[in-house]
Order: structure tokens, then C-alpha cells, then sequence
């Protein structure tokens, strides 16, 4: 048995912080809510994550681009739930610390976006695959979760382990362990199926660029107000690549979508 240094250290040990057990508290109620209201605690059926806001491609694109957003807080089970909480719990309360309240939130959203938005643009991609060679593994598949936001706060953790701390850095984060963390997240998503990993990829590239716009501030001793300009230039730039790949998505394919999205709510009555 092999051991490894945890990712961080801090004296002296802090309680959870507000934002996290907020996060997990609106995860595990929801979760709860669903359970009590007839879905399935194990194996959630499609039709119940759709009503719960997960994300399928041809409905959020062409419909219900909240689903975008709505499907970092449904879950596929109570292992799925366990695990992703877990992991935000172990980075949360570091990255809560780290970034303060308000910076830890909209990293926390804009990389579950950009998780979500890099999950459609290999949908789209995969799709114009489909008309061509009519591969059904190609197929959009409804998916949701917290790990693309959770693997932002990874993301984000790797990229300052790499710099020098600041000199209000309260935590020594470890560049090993948190390296070897991700790299086995990424290859556990490469190599199991039914794990959208281009969500975790999208989410721990958003969460890397903004701690290390983060990380400019403190080093240059920026305003405050800094940090706010660059959670609004990311929501910006996550809403114009929104509108981009809107704009891939052309005929045939729409007529494709729009054709799935019919007959997915003619079968399950949705």
C-alpha cells in the first residue's frame, strides 16, 4: 500500500466554509427532493433527469439552454452524488479559502458551464459524425452532474500549486498530489464508459484560467474590484461561446435534433 501526501496543509483546521456547505446542501436537498417525489435512488430513469434539468444536447441547444446550468444539480445516483460532494468538499473548502467567497462561486458556476458547453460542442461535433457515417455511439447522451464545477476547483488548485505562493496564501498546496488527483480523474474518464469527460476537461480549463488571472491580482497587489471584472469577462466569454456553437449547429443537423427531440419527447412523454 502506497501512501501520498495530502494535497494541501493548513494550521490550524477550518470549519466547512459558507459557500461550500451551501453548494452541497442545495446538492443533497435536491437529490433528497427527487427521491421523495418517485426517482429511482440508484438509477434515475432518463426521462426523470430530463424533468430535473440534465443535459441532452438536441433539447438544450435547440430549446432549453438552461439545462446548461440546471444539470450540475442532478445526479445519477446516490454513488454519483457520494463522490462528486465528497470531492467538492475536499477542494471547496481550500478554494473557498483561497479565493474568497464571492470569486469561489463564480469560478465555481463559469466552470461548470464552460463543463457543459465543451460537452456540447463534441455532441455537435460528434452529430455532423453521425450523418456521415451513421455511428451509433455518436448519439447524444443526457448527462449532468457537478464534476465539470468540481474540476474546476481541481483545476484551479493545480494551477496555483505550480507558482510560488502569494502572501496571503493560507494553504501549501501540494503540485504532486493534486497533479496526480486530476491525471487520475482524466484517465478514469477516458477509459470508463459513461463518463462524460469533456464536461471535467471544460470545467478544469476554465477553473485553471481564471485562478491564474486570480493568482496576477494578488501578485501585483491589484483592486479588489479586479476580481470582479474577470468573473464578468468569463460569464461574457462563456455566453459568446454559447452563441458560437449555436451557431455550428446548421442543417442537416437541426432538422436531425429537431427530429430527436420530437420523437424523445413523443416516447417517454416528456
Amino acid at each position: 500500500m502506497s501512501e501520498m501526501q495530502p494535497p494541501f496543509q493548513v494550521q490550524p483546521r477550518q470549519a466547512i466554509g459558507k459557500i461550500t456547505l451551501l453548494l452541497i446542501i442545495i446538492n443533497v436537498g435536491l437529490f433528497a427532493w427527487q427521491i421523495i417525489s418517485g426517482v429511482n435512488i440508484n438509477n434515475p430513469s432518463i426521462r426523470d433527469a430530463l424533468l430535473w434539468g440534465a443535459d441532452y444536447a438536441p433539447l438544450t441547444f435547440l430549446e432549453e439552454p438552461f439545462r446548461l446550468f440546471s444539470s450540475m444539480f442532478f445526479h445519477f445516483g446516490l454513488m454519483h452524488l457520494g463522490f462528486n460532494m465528497w470531492a467538492l468538499y475536499i477542494f471547496g473548502n481550500i478554494a473557498e479559502e483561497t479565493f474568497g467567497k464571492f470569486y469561489y462561486l463564480g469560478l465555481y458556476v463559469l466552470a461548470g458551464l464552460m463543463g457543459s458547453l465543451l460537452s456540447g460542442y463534441v455532441d455537435i461535433q460528434n452529430a455532423y459524425t453521425f450523418l456521415q457515417t451513421h455511428d451509433q455511439s455518436m448519439i447524444p447522451r443526457v448527462s449532468a452532474g457537478a464534476s465539470g464545477a468540481v474540476m474546476g476547483l481541481g483545476g484551479a488548485l493545480t494551477l496555483l500549486s505550480l507558482f510560488p505562493p502569494t502572501p496571503q496564501q493560507r494553504f501549501i498546496l501540494d503540485k504532486k498530489s493534486l497533479l496526480i488527483i486530476l491525471a487520475i480523474n482524466l484517465a478514469f474518464g477516458f477509459f470508463t464508459q459513461g463518463i462524460n469527460n469533456a464536461a471535467h476537461i471544460g470545467g478544469m480549463m476554465m477553473g485553471a484560467v481564471l485562478a491564474l488571472l486570480w493568482y496576477v491580482t494578488q501578485r501585483n497587489k491589484s483592486n479588489p474590484i479586479i476580481n470582479i471584472v474577470i468573473l464578468i469577462v468569463g460569464a461574457v466569454t462563456t455566453y459568446l461561446i454559447y452563441l458560437y456553437l449555436q451557431q455550428l449547429i446548421q442543417p442537416p443537423l437541426t432538422y436531425l435534433w429537431k427530429d430527436a427531440v420530437i420523437q424523445m419527447k413523443g416516447q417517454l412523454k416528456f
